[in-house]
């Protein structure tokens, strides 16, 4: 645990350093972004880009709808799937039965059990995919909503420029 926790701290560390070279690296863009909410942009016909601030701590929070409700979500490209606490699970209805949590999941935190769901829809900024693989963590596991790779790799990208994140579609 002590292993983890050290790594974990290690990694944060890590990402903080490498953004603040990242924007000393790239020209700043003049745009008025409202910090924690994605604002999308259409620079081509078809496309639909979101761009996320990253916030005082160095994360990328933004808010979201699942299945039409209102939901906030720290992006973490290392999480596997779409991972909500319980209370926040509990808004869309999802209530897991202790026996489904039957997976074992590893956080910063330690192991624990979560349980598998699957989200008709998640919209973030406009960009919705449909049918989207999730958890459900106790909520001492788990503080924050996180927005992983199973709503992330259905993007036609998703990268860290000018201080932001920018998802496309």
């Amino acid at each position: 645990m002590r292993q983890i926790m050290i790594f974990a701290a290690i990694m944060v560390f890590l990402g903080t350093v490498m953004a603040q070279m990242a924007d000393r690296m790239t020209p700043a863009q003049a745009r008025a972004v409202v910090p924690g909410i994605a604002s999308a942009a259409s620079p081509t016909a078809g496309v639909r880009n979101v761009s996320i601030p990253r916030d005082a701590r160095g994360h990328f929070q933004t808010d979201g709808r699942i299945d039409g409700q209102r939901i906030a979500f720290m992006v973490d490209t290392g999480a596997s799937v779409i991972a909500l606490n319980e209370s926040s699970a509990a808004r869309f209805g999802l209530r897991p039965q202790r026996s489904d949590y039957n997976a074992t999941v590893s956080t910063a935190n330690g192991t624990v059990k979560a349980a598998r769901t699957r989200l008709a829809m998640v919209d973030i900024g406009g960009l919705i995919v449909r049918d989207v693989d999730a958890m459900v963590l106790p909520d001492e596991a788990l503080s924050e909503n996180l927005l992983g790779l199973s709503f992330l790799s259905r993007l036609k990208r998703f990268e860290y420029a000018n201080g932001q994140m920018v998802l496309e579609q």
